[in-house]
């Protein structure tokens, strides 16, 4: 980008407003929440980007505005089955997610991945790389792909992926996938947040993922073996056992639902109907069985929990008093000499002083 006339390159699959010249940019007009709603309800892309980029914006100005918005667009969401998707590095997620992307495309269905992308320490950058590799979903006008940068933030990264997938609900996608990328503590704030946790794993991939792998299994409802085609056929298969094994050792789900173990290939296309054929199973068993709306309505009070304490440790940090003393005090216990809990008890008092 080298001046006002120039256009910004983004990276495939990145949702941005049809119009990219920086001028354009700067002269858009602040909408208001109805507005932002009207275009959103009727499917305007370029919109609903705007809208996201709004709820993602750490802005004080912003922030009133957006969650006017998420409140006028609450009755048109929760309509969705939202599917939690992780995998060991190399699973090949992002392939895996493409093919069932344009299955359901093939059926009618329009769908939304919301990617939580790791964010570079440095620039506060998000890494878009998997993106390139969704090409083909990426170009379908039923498909809308948004990657949420974390920053080195899970719980904002946790509240803006929520609240990115409201908007997506409102604009009329059925089906919202939430992608984690690595394997570690996102995996719990996804779980959350989502219906359905699908974990997508390969055959022989090592003895020291075992201590990772345990606790992710344990909240999977589906465990998907992929890259099962030519030599790897065999193993594959072998893994499948394995797996179905370990799971038996597992306390049985609340849900009422039976996790499984099935094998796939993103790359060929086998098994991947199958697998949406599971997930529409487990949605008639929990719906039947009424665990599906117990699950949502406790997802929505964690989610106002964990708004609250944000929201308190973000007001404790911003205070003046609190900035000024707690780099005394961390030198205090980095040195040996005061225990962190006498210094957190020292920084409440002077939090909580008039």
């Amino acid at each position: 980008m080298s001046g006002d006339g120039d256009f910004l390159i983004v990276q495939p699959g990145v949702e941005q407003p049809s119009s990219l010249s920086v001028k354009n940019i700067k002269r858009a007009r602040r909408l208001s929440a109805p507005e932002y709603l009207e275009g959103i309800l009727r499917g305007d892309r370029a919109v609903l980007g705007r809208a996201i980029t709004l709820v993602e914006s750490s802005r004080p100005q912003d922030h009133q505005l957006a969650q006017d918005l998420l409140q006028l667009c609450l009755p048109h969401t929760g309509r969705s089955i939202r599917v939690g998707i992780t995998g060991v590095p190399g699973a090949g997620k992002s392939t895996f997610i493409e093919a069932l992307g344009m299955e359901l495309i093939g059926r009618g269905e329009r769908v939304a991945v919301l990617a939580i992308d790791p964010s570079s320490q440095l620039s506060r950058g998000s890494i878009l790389g998997d993106k390139t590799r969704m090409e083909r979903l990426a170009s379908s006008d039923s498909a809308f792909i948004r990657p949420s940068p974390s920053a080195g933030s899970l719980g904002g990264v946790a509240r803006r992926t929520r609240e990115t997938m409201l908007l997506c609900e409102a604009a009329g996608f059925r089906t919202v996938f939430i992608e984690t990328v690595g394997v570690g503590q996102s995996e719990t704030a996804v779980n959350d947040m989502v219906d359905f946790f699908l974990l997508l794993m390969l055959a022989g991939a090592g003895d020291e993922l075992q201590g990772i792998k345990r606790g992710i299994m344990e909240m999977s409802d589906l465990i998907a073996i992929n890259k099962a085609d030519g030599e790897n056929t065999a193993r594959a298969r072998l893994a499948r056992c394995e797996y179905e094994t370990a799971l038996h050792l597992f306390a049985a789900q609340p849900s009422g639902w039976t996790p499984k173990v099935v094998t796939c290939s993103a790359l060929s296309g086998s098994g991947i109907a199958e697998i949406w054929d599971t997930v529409l199973e487990h949605q008639r068993t929990t719906r039947a069985n009424g665990y599906f709306e117990i699950r949502r309505r406790t997802q929505v009070r964690n989610w106002m929990q964990e708004t609250i304490e944000q929201g308190l440790l973000d007001h404790f940090r911003a205070d003046p008093r609190i900035a000024k003393k707690l780099p005394e005090l961390e030198t205090e216990v980095a040195a040996g000499r005061l225990t962190s809990a006498r210094a957190a008890e020292i920084l409440l008092d002077v939090f909580r002083r008039p």
